[in-house]
């Protein structure tokens, strides 16, 4: 029996009407309406019951919330209650803690030698750290209650991170990354058990040679043992539960690497998720990665690659942390002058001769990609995450018989020092999105990698959702998705990789995470830069236009492209039953 409301008969809190709707399964689209009550969708078909409010989704598309595995809102989800840009772009349940690296758990006197790593990998201001966080736990059980107390938008889970577990239990031998001992072992095996028990989505970790802290040190987890990993990853067997996650280092080879992932796996039974991508002009060994990955399941494994849908790389501008000149020793001069002076500067025969012709100095490996001129191309508005190879600053400086210094100066001059950079990594073989097309329909593998939360100066990835919607859905480019096959990519099949089976569907009793979605308004906007972390630091944000409504637990966070204030955000406490 609904309620009455007035002279209406309610029976529903909220009812999304005749919008076309992908359920994330995978299945076909059907046209129905959507009830939802508490919190949890009560109806789905034609002509379902008033609601107390409603939206008309006549030629919208209506979709499961997203779920973005890759993150590292560590500190965001602690300082601020809008996890943005992700719940920009119609993401509801974001996973962090990965890459090994976060803040806890943590002793007072080792707060700073995680601020370091943090700075370094994921190139979060370390005064931002500092002030935005008041630190008032030391273990992971603690921090995840201190998450479970915040308001924010959007649901969050979180791994047990590798750097802050080894430095806890090994102290200055864990950060100088010194072998652990059975000790040491047992300890990092007891302390992972106790963090699945509390809540922890899985274990996380790295390998990546160009992961280091910000004093250009190896970070703690750099090289570890097989055998400690095996001993962690132990702790999540013990518990019953828990995702491995790892982010290997391509640079030696998949084969090798790859083999540390079977060799966890085999010895603990645990499920694995690992970063996936394809060079730019490099045979494609990423083939022979999904062969392995098939392997694995056929002895029974459960392995994911995570693969980013567009390029992976770096913004570069003169207000960001990399740009074509960074490590030119003369830009030491102007460096930190305001944006006008440093352009009026640059305008200088004597300065520009300099810059134009200096090597780079010594720095941190992201800077050095800001000089990847092959692959590094303008990105204006509208961003074009796909640019044709002609117009990379290699290939611009060949048609016009200058250098490719020459062709970004002039450009950075031309835009008031305002100028943005793609510089692509990876994932942009032979100047295409064919390979990340076909790593992205393979069985095993899932859009990811947004790292929401970091890079604050650098990346602004967290916006693929709504590319993989714009660029392979609506516009069909670079081999095209069906709707219904990239809904599923980017919910149900998302969330089963690290054992969220409550949801990233939309079925009756499922969990009200609901977008609603005009894919004939949907469009990126250019990342742009604001100040809202503490201590007044920036970060790249990217807006988004075609949302019209997402919904979490059944509120609606965000309203035509603009927050509502809502914040029914809550912490995952480990993997989710169906």
């Amino acid at each position: 029996m609904g309620r009455v409301e007035g002279d209406n008969m309610i029976q529903h809190d909220l009812v999304i009407r005749g919008g076309t709707i992908a359920d994330g399964t995978g299945r076909e689209l059907i046209i129905a309406d959507v009830a939802i009550k508490d919190g949890r969708i009560a109806a789905i078909g034609q002509g379902v019951a008033e609601g107390r409010e409603e939206i008309n989704a006549t030629g919208r598309i209506v979709t499961p919330g997203f779920v973005d595995v890759h993150t590292h809102y560590d500190g965001q989800a602690i300082w601020g209650e809008e996890l943005a840009p992700s719940s920009a772009h119609g993401v509801t349940t974001v996973v962090m803690g990965n890459c090994g690296v976060g803040f806890a758990p943590c002793r007072k006197h080792d707060r700073d030698m995680l601020i370091n790593v943090m700075e370094g990998v994921e190139d979060i201001p370390g005064v931002v750290m500092t002030e935005g966080l008041p630190w008032d736990w030391e273990t992971f059980p603690q921090y995840l209650d201190r998450l479970e107390a915040g308001r924010r938008d959007i649901d969050v889970a979180a791994y047990i991170p590798h750097s802050p577990l080894r430095v806890y239990v090994m102290g200055e031998r864990g950060a100088r990354r010194e072998s652990a001992n059975e000790d040491d072992l047992a300890r990092m095996r007891a302390l992972t058990k106790e963090a699945i028990e509390a809540g922890a989505i899985g274990f996380a970790t790295s390998r990546l040679s160009i992961h280091r802290t910000a004093d250009g040190g190896s970070i703690p987890t750099f090289e570890a043992d097989v055998a400690e990993l095996k001993a962690i990853c132990a702790g999540m067997a013990d518990a019953g539960a828990g995702t491995f996650q790892i982010v290997l280092d391509a640079f030696v080879g998949w084969d090798k690497e790859y083999a540390v992932i079977d060799a966890v796996v085999e010895a603990t039974g645990r499920p694995a998720t690992f970063t996936l991508a394809s060079g730019n002009d490099a045979p494609p060994r990423w083939r022979n990665v999904l062969r392995l990955m098939e392997a694995s399941t056929e002895k029974g494994a459960k392995v994911t690659a995570q693969v980013m849908p567009r390029p992976i790389g770096l913004i570069a501008g003169l207000e960001l942390t990399v740009h074509p000149f960074v490590l030119c020793p003369s830009w030491a001069r102007i460096a930190d002058l305001p944006l006008a002076e440093k352009v009026a500067a640059m305008q200088e025969p004597e300065l520009r001769k300099a810059l134009l012709s200096e090597e780079f100095g010594e720095g941190h490996p992201f800077n050095a990609l800001a000089r990847n001129w092959e692959w590094m191309f303008p990105l204006d508005s509208p961003p074009d995450y796909a640019p044709p190879k002609s117009s990379s600053m290699a290939d611009q400086a060949r048609a016009r018989g200058c250098t490719p210094q020459e062709v970004a100066y002039e450009r950075l001059l031309a835009t008031d020092g305002k100028g943005l950079f793609l510089a692509a990594l990876g994932n942009f073989e032979n100047a295409s999105l064919d390979s990340a097309h076909e790593m992205l329909a393979h069985p095993h593998c899932v859009p990811a990698l947004g790292d929401g939360g970091a890079h604050y100066g650098a990346i602004c990835d967290a916006s693929y959702s709504t590319f993989l919607l714009k660029h392979f859905v609506r516009d069909r480019r670079d081999g095209g998705f069906g709707l219904s096959e990239a809904v599923h990519m980017l919910t149900q099949k998302s969330a089963l990789a690290v054992g969220l089976a409550d949801r990233g569907t939309l079925k009756v009793g499922a969990k009200a995470d609901i977008n609603v979605i005009d894919m004939d308004r949907l469009e990126l906007h250019l990342p742009e830069i604001v100040r809202d972390l503490p201590a007044g630091g920036r970060r790249l944000h990217q807006r988004a236009t075609g949302y019209d409504a997402t919904i979490v637990s059944g509120e609606i966070i965000r309203r035509f492209d603009e927050s509502t204030g809502a914040r029914p955000g809550r912490l995952v406490r480990g993997a989710q039953a169906a």
